[in-house]
Protein backbone atom coordinates (compact mmCIF):
# COMPACT_ATOMS: atom_id res chain seq x y z
CA UNK A 1 0.00 0.00 0.00
CA UNK A 2 1.28 3.56 -0.51
CA UNK A 3 0.80 6.22 1.78
CA UNK A 4 1.39 9.93 1.52
CA UNK A 5 3.03 11.57 4.92
CA UNK A 6 2.66 15.18 5.49
CA UNK A 7 5.45 15.74 8.06
CA UNK A 8 6.61 18.51 10.53
CA UNK A 9 9.29 17.67 11.27
CA UNK A 10 12.64 15.63 9.72
CA UNK A 11 12.74 12.82 12.31
CA UNK A 12 9.51 11.54 11.85
CA UNK A 13 10.31 10.24 8.66
CA UNK A 14 12.63 7.63 10.08
CA UNK A 15 10.47 7.25 12.98
CA UNK A 16 7.17 6.46 10.84
CA UNK A 17 9.05 4.50 8.19
CA UNK A 18 10.77 2.06 10.37
CA UNK A 19 7.40 1.04 12.30
CA UNK A 20 5.80 0.48 8.68
CA UNK A 21 8.19 -0.96 6.44
CA UNK A 22 5.43 -2.96 4.88
CA UNK A 23 4.22 0.31 3.14
CA UNK A 24 5.56 2.34 0.24
CA UNK A 25 5.83 5.96 1.91
CA UNK A 26 5.91 9.11 -0.05
CA UNK A 27 7.28 11.93 2.63
CA UNK A 28 6.22 15.28 2.22
CA UNK A 29 7.12 18.40 4.60
CA UNK A 30 4.67 20.94 5.71
CA UNK A 31 0.67 20.23 5.16
CA UNK A 32 -1.19 19.73 1.54
CA UNK A 33 -1.88 23.27 0.46
CA UNK A 34 1.74 23.58 0.06
CA UNK A 35 2.36 21.00 -3.01
CA UNK A 36 -0.80 22.73 -5.01
CA UNK A 37 0.39 20.76 -7.89
CA UNK A 38 1.54 16.99 -6.01
CA UNK A 39 -0.87 13.94 -7.61
CA UNK A 40 -0.55 11.08 -6.83
CA UNK A 41 -2.67 8.26 -9.31
CA UNK A 42 -1.95 5.43 -6.66
CA UNK A 43 -2.20 6.63 -3.02
CA UNK A 44 -4.15 4.49 -0.44
CA UNK A 45 -4.16 6.71 2.25
CA UNK A 46 -3.17 9.97 3.27
CA UNK A 47 -1.42 11.28 7.06
CA UNK A 48 -2.15 15.01 8.09
CA UNK A 49 -1.79 17.16 10.75
CA UNK A 50 -4.10 20.02 11.56
CA UNK A 51 -2.45 22.30 8.78
CA UNK A 52 -3.59 20.47 6.00
CA UNK A 53 -6.93 20.67 4.62
CA UNK A 54 -8.70 18.12 2.88
CA UNK A 55 -11.53 18.88 0.65
CA UNK A 56 -12.85 17.24 -2.67
CA UNK A 57 -10.35 19.11 -4.70
CA UNK A 58 -7.23 17.87 -2.28
CA UNK A 59 -9.38 14.39 -2.47
CA UNK A 60 -9.09 14.53 -6.48
CA UNK A 61 -5.74 14.72 -6.75
CA UNK A 62 -5.54 10.74 -4.61
CA UNK A 63 -8.06 9.17 -6.90
CA UNK A 64 -7.70 5.59 -5.73
CA UNK A 65 -7.45 7.39 -1.65
CA UNK A 66 -9.58 5.08 0.72
CA UNK A 67 -8.16 6.51 4.04
CA UNK A 68 -6.93 9.73 5.78
CA UNK A 69 -5.14 9.20 9.22
CA UNK A 70 -5.37 12.40 11.16
CA UNK A 71 -2.44 12.93 13.50
CA UNK A 72 -4.62 15.33 15.72
CA UNK A 73 -7.86 15.08 18.12
CA UNK A 74 -9.39 17.53 16.33
CA UNK A 75 -10.41 16.61 12.38
CA UNK A 76 -12.63 19.68 11.36
CA UNK A 77 -9.64 20.19 8.80
CA UNK A 78 -11.09 17.14 6.65
CA UNK A 79 -14.10 17.58 4.82
CA UNK A 80 -16.19 14.36 6.33
CA UNK A 81 -18.91 14.29 4.31
CA UNK A 82 -17.04 14.17 0.72
CA UNK A 83 -14.84 11.23 2.35
CA UNK A 84 -17.95 8.94 3.20
CA UNK A 85 -19.08 10.21 -0.10
CA UNK A 86 -16.21 8.76 -1.64
CA UNK A 87 -16.06 5.61 0.61
CA UNK A 88 -12.87 7.54 2.38
CA UNK A 89 -12.26 6.37 6.08
CA UNK A 90 -10.66 9.09 8.23
CA UNK A 91 -9.40 8.19 11.50
CA UNK A 92 -7.89 10.50 14.72
CA UNK A 93 -5.93 10.29 17.81
CA UNK A 94 -8.35 10.91 20.49
CA UNK A 95 -6.87 10.84 23.62
CA UNK A 96 -2.90 11.78 22.77
CA UNK A 97 -3.17 15.19 24.46
CA UNK A 98 -5.85 14.61 27.28
CA UNK A 99 -3.28 16.00 29.64
CA UNK A 100 -1.06 18.10 27.74
CA UNK A 101 -3.53 20.64 26.27
CA UNK A 102 -5.33 20.93 29.75
CA UNK A 103 -1.52 21.60 31.54
CA UNK A 104 -0.98 24.05 28.50
CA UNK A 105 -4.17 25.58 29.23
CA UNK A 106 -3.80 26.46 32.59
CA UNK A 107 -0.21 27.52 32.13
CA UNK A 108 -2.04 30.47 30.00
CA UNK A 109 -4.39 31.00 32.85
CA UNK A 110 -1.88 31.40 35.56
CA UNK A 111 0.09 33.36 33.31
CA UNK A 112 -2.32 35.79 32.90
CA UNK A 113 -3.51 35.75 36.69
CA UNK A 114 0.07 36.46 37.75
CA UNK A 115 0.83 38.85 34.90
CA UNK A 116 4.11 36.75 34.16
CA UNK A 117 4.71 38.02 30.82
CA UNK A 118 4.51 41.46 32.12
CA UNK A 119 6.55 41.22 34.93
CA UNK A 120 9.04 39.68 32.56
CA UNK A 121 8.98 42.16 30.11
CA UNK A 122 9.35 44.98 32.66
CA UNK A 123 13.01 43.38 33.63
CA UNK A 124 13.60 42.36 30.04
CA UNK A 125 13.01 45.78 28.77
CA UNK A 126 12.41 48.39 31.59
CA UNK A 127 15.62 46.20 34.18
CA UNK A 128 12.93 46.76 36.73
CA UNK A 129 12.38 44.60 39.49
CA UNK A 130 9.75 46.23 40.78
CA UNK A 131 6.13 45.14 41.56
CA UNK A 132 3.87 48.00 41.04
CA UNK A 133 1.44 47.07 38.47
CA UNK A 134 1.89 43.37 38.93
CA UNK A 135 -1.11 42.76 41.18
CA UNK A 136 -2.75 39.28 40.39
CA UNK A 137 -5.49 37.17 41.37
CA UNK A 138 -6.06 33.30 43.50
CA UNK A 139 -7.59 30.63 41.49
CA UNK A 140 -8.42 29.54 44.66
CA UNK A 141 -12.23 30.10 45.11
CA UNK A 142 -12.95 31.11 41.65
CA UNK A 143 -15.42 29.60 39.22
CA UNK A 144 -14.27 28.19 36.24
CA UNK A 145 -16.58 26.86 33.26
CA UNK A 146 -15.15 24.33 31.64
CA UNK A 147 -17.02 23.86 28.17
CA UNK A 148 -16.58 20.36 26.70
CA UNK A 149 -15.81 17.75 29.01
CA UNK A 150 -14.41 15.02 26.65
CA UNK A 151 -10.75 13.56 27.19
CA UNK A 152 -9.36 16.85 27.81
CA UNK A 153 -11.89 18.92 29.32
CA UNK A 154 -12.49 16.12 32.12
CA UNK A 155 -8.30 16.11 32.76
CA UNK A 156 -8.91 20.25 32.98
CA UNK A 157 -12.34 19.43 35.62
CA UNK A 158 -9.36 17.49 37.97
CA UNK A 159 -6.83 20.17 37.69
CA UNK A 160 -9.06 22.78 38.48
CA UNK A 161 -10.52 21.34 41.56
CA UNK A 162 -6.56 20.91 42.66
CA UNK A 163 -6.06 24.62 42.11
CA UNK A 164 -9.32 24.66 44.60
CA UNK A 165 -11.80 26.53 42.11
CA UNK A 166 -15.63 25.52 41.72
CA UNK A 167 -16.26 23.82 38.58
CA UNK A 168 -18.80 24.42 36.57
CA UNK A 169 -19.37 22.46 33.18
CA UNK A 170 -21.12 22.28 30.03
CA UNK A 171 -21.56 19.57 27.44
CA UNK A 172 -24.51 17.54 25.39
CA UNK A 173 -23.64 14.76 26.43
CA UNK A 174 -23.35 14.95 30.45
CA UNK A 175 -21.03 12.68 32.69
CA UNK A 176 -23.09 12.40 36.03
CA UNK A 177 -20.64 9.96 37.88
CA UNK A 178 -17.59 11.47 37.18
CA UNK A 179 -19.69 15.21 38.20
CA UNK A 180 -20.70 13.89 41.61
CA UNK A 181 -17.37 11.76 42.04
CA UNK A 182 -15.19 14.97 41.65
CA UNK A 183 -17.87 17.80 42.53
CA UNK A 184 -18.78 20.04 39.91
CA UNK A 185 -21.83 21.17 38.26
CA UNK A 186 -23.19 20.67 34.63
CA UNK A 187 -25.51 23.69 34.02
CA UNK A 188 -26.30 25.26 30.76
CA UNK A 189 -24.05 27.50 28.75
CA UNK A 190 -26.11 30.45 29.29
CA UNK A 191 -25.29 29.93 33.19
CA UNK A 192 -20.84 29.39 31.75
CA UNK A 193 -21.00 32.72 30.74
CA UNK A 194 -22.97 34.43 33.81
CA UNK A 195 -21.42 32.74 36.79
CA UNK A 196 -18.07 32.06 35.35
CA UNK A 197 -14.63 34.09 36.40
CA UNK A 198 -12.97 31.95 33.78
CA UNK A 199 -14.12 30.40 30.50
CA UNK A 200 -12.34 27.36 29.20
CA UNK A 201 -12.78 26.27 26.26
CA UNK A 202 -12.68 22.22 25.44
CA UNK A 203 -15.74 21.63 22.40
CA UNK A 204 -14.77 20.11 18.96
CA UNK A 205 -15.00 22.49 15.93
CA UNK A 206 -18.22 21.86 13.71
CA UNK A 207 -21.33 23.23 12.68
CA UNK A 208 -22.89 23.03 16.01
CA UNK A 209 -19.98 25.10 18.12
CA UNK A 210 -19.37 27.66 15.72
CA UNK A 211 -18.91 30.63 17.20
CA UNK A 212 -20.41 29.60 20.29
CA UNK A 213 -19.33 33.10 22.10
CA UNK A 214 -20.50 35.51 19.71
CA UNK A 215 -21.57 38.81 19.58
CA UNK A 216 -25.68 37.95 20.40
CA UNK A 217 -24.09 36.53 23.74
CA UNK A 218 -20.95 37.96 24.71
CA UNK A 219 -23.15 40.91 26.37
CA UNK A 220 -24.39 37.77 29.14
CA UNK A 221 -20.84 37.22 30.28
CA UNK A 222 -19.57 38.32 34.03
CA UNK A 223 -18.41 41.56 33.62
CA UNK A 224 -14.73 41.00 34.57
CA UNK A 225 -14.05 37.14 33.47
CA UNK A 226 -11.04 35.72 31.61
CA UNK A 227 -11.51 33.89 28.22
CA UNK A 228 -9.09 30.90 27.77
CA UNK A 229 -9.34 28.94 24.40
CA UNK A 230 -7.22 25.85 23.50
CA UNK A 231 -9.80 24.31 21.34
CA UNK A 232 -10.19 25.82 18.03
CA UNK A 233 -10.63 29.34 16.94
CA UNK A 234 -13.56 28.91 15.65
CA UNK A 235 -15.58 28.65 18.70
CA UNK A 236 -15.13 32.35 19.75
CA UNK A 237 -16.30 35.30 16.85
CA UNK A 238 -13.30 37.05 16.70
CA UNK A 239 -15.42 40.64 16.61
CA UNK A 240 -17.59 39.60 19.44
CA UNK A 241 -13.93 39.06 21.52
CA UNK A 242 -12.19 42.61 20.62
CA UNK A 243 -15.58 44.30 21.73
CA UNK A 244 -15.91 42.48 24.91
CA UNK A 245 -12.46 43.51 25.50
CA UNK A 246 -12.98 47.14 24.72
CA UNK A 247 -15.90 47.23 26.95
CA UNK A 248 -14.36 45.56 29.95
CA UNK A 249 -16.80 42.59 30.04
CA UNK A 250 -13.96 40.23 29.14
CA UNK A 251 -10.72 41.41 30.98
CA UNK A 252 -8.29 39.56 29.16
CA UNK A 253 -8.20 36.32 27.33
CA UNK A 254 -5.04 33.59 26.68
CA UNK A 255 -5.63 32.08 23.42
CA UNK A 256 -3.76 29.26 21.58
CA UNK A 257 -5.88 29.53 18.52
CA UNK A 258 -7.69 32.37 16.61
CA UNK A 259 -9.94 32.19 13.44
CA UNK A 260 -7.83 32.34 10.08
CA UNK A 261 -4.38 32.13 11.98
CA UNK A 262 -2.80 30.90 8.78
CA UNK A 263 -3.27 34.86 7.82
CA UNK A 264 -2.18 36.45 10.72
CA UNK A 265 1.65 35.77 10.18
CA UNK A 266 0.83 36.90 6.37
CA UNK A 267 -1.27 39.63 6.40
CA UNK A 268 1.00 41.40 3.70
CA UNK A 269 -0.05 38.78 0.96
CA UNK A 270 -3.68 39.18 1.86
CA UNK A 271 -3.09 42.78 1.54
CA UNK A 272 -1.57 43.08 -1.73
CA UNK A 273 -3.66 39.79 -2.98
CA UNK A 274 -5.40 40.69 -6.45
CA UNK A 275 -8.97 40.17 -4.67
CA UNK A 276 -8.30 41.09 -1.07
CA UNK A 277 -11.85 39.14 0.85
CA UNK A 278 -12.76 41.79 3.02
CA UNK A 279 -13.69 39.30 6.48
CA UNK A 280 -10.31 38.01 6.04
CA UNK A 281 -9.17 41.51 6.53
CA UNK A 282 -11.05 41.71 9.35
CA UNK A 283 -10.07 39.06 11.06
CA UNK A 284 -6.51 39.66 10.18
CA UNK A 285 -7.00 42.97 11.85
CA UNK A 286 -8.66 42.10 14.93
CA UNK A 287 -6.09 38.90 15.40
CA UNK A 288 -3.43 41.87 15.67
CA UNK A 289 -5.40 44.03 18.41
CA UNK A 290 -5.55 40.60 20.07
CA UNK A 291 -1.65 40.81 19.63
CA UNK A 292 -1.08 44.29 21.18
CA UNK A 293 -3.88 44.14 23.66
CA UNK A 294 -2.05 44.14 27.34
CA UNK A 295 -4.52 41.75 28.74
CA UNK A 296 -4.17 38.92 26.13
CA UNK A 297 -1.58 36.17 25.89
CA UNK A 298 -1.05 34.35 22.62
CA UNK A 299 0.71 31.11 21.74
CA UNK A 300 1.02 29.38 18.36
CA UNK A 301 -1.23 26.25 18.18
CA UNK A 302 1.34 24.81 20.40
CA UNK A 303 -0.66 23.60 23.63
CA UNK A 304 -0.29 19.94 22.14
CA UNK A 305 3.16 20.08 21.55
CA UNK A 306 5.41 18.29 24.51
CA UNK A 307 7.63 15.41 23.48
CA UNK A 308 5.28 12.49 25.03
CA UNK A 309 2.33 14.01 23.23
CA UNK A 310 3.88 13.88 19.61
CA UNK A 311 5.12 10.52 20.80
CA UNK A 312 1.95 9.21 21.54
CA UNK A 313 -0.13 10.90 18.07
CA UNK A 314 3.08 9.16 16.02
CA UNK A 315 2.73 6.00 17.51
CA UNK A 316 -1.72 5.98 17.62
CA UNK A 317 -1.14 7.41 13.85
CA UNK A 318 0.94 4.54 13.05
CA UNK A 319 -1.33 2.26 14.77
CA UNK A 320 -4.34 3.46 12.75
CA UNK A 321 -2.40 2.99 9.51
CA UNK A 322 -1.72 -0.39 10.16
CA UNK A 323 -4.92 -1.53 11.41
CA UNK A 324 -6.60 0.16 8.78
CA UNK A 325 -4.07 -2.37 6.12
CA UNK A 326 -5.17 -5.27 8.19
CA UNK A 327 -9.22 -4.45 7.63
CA UNK A 328 -9.29 -3.97 11.33
CA UNK A 329 -9.92 -0.05 11.22
CA UNK A 330 -9.40 1.73 14.54
CA UNK A 331 -10.10 4.87 15.87
CA UNK A 332 -12.42 5.41 13.43
CA UNK A 333 -14.32 9.46 13.10
CA UNK A 334 -18.36 9.11 12.58
CA UNK A 335 -18.94 10.37 9.38
CA UNK A 336 -22.65 11.20 8.85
Amino acid sequence: MKLIYFYNEEWEKEYVSSRMPEWEIAFLDGGVQKHPEYKDSEAEALAVFVNSKVGAEEMDRFPKLRFIAARSTGFDNIDLAEAKKRNIQVSNVPTYGENTVAEFSFALLLALSRKIYTSYKNIEINHSFSTQGLTGFDLKGKTIGIVGTGHIGMNAVRMAKGFGMNVLAYDVVQKKDEAQALGFEYVSFEDILGRSDIISLYAPYNEHTHHMINKDNVEKIKRGAWLINTARGGLVETDALVYALEKGIIAGAGLDVLEEEKNTSDETSLLLGEHPMEEELKLVLANHYLIWHQNVIITPHNAFNTREAVMRILDTSVKNLKAYSEGNCENLVAQK
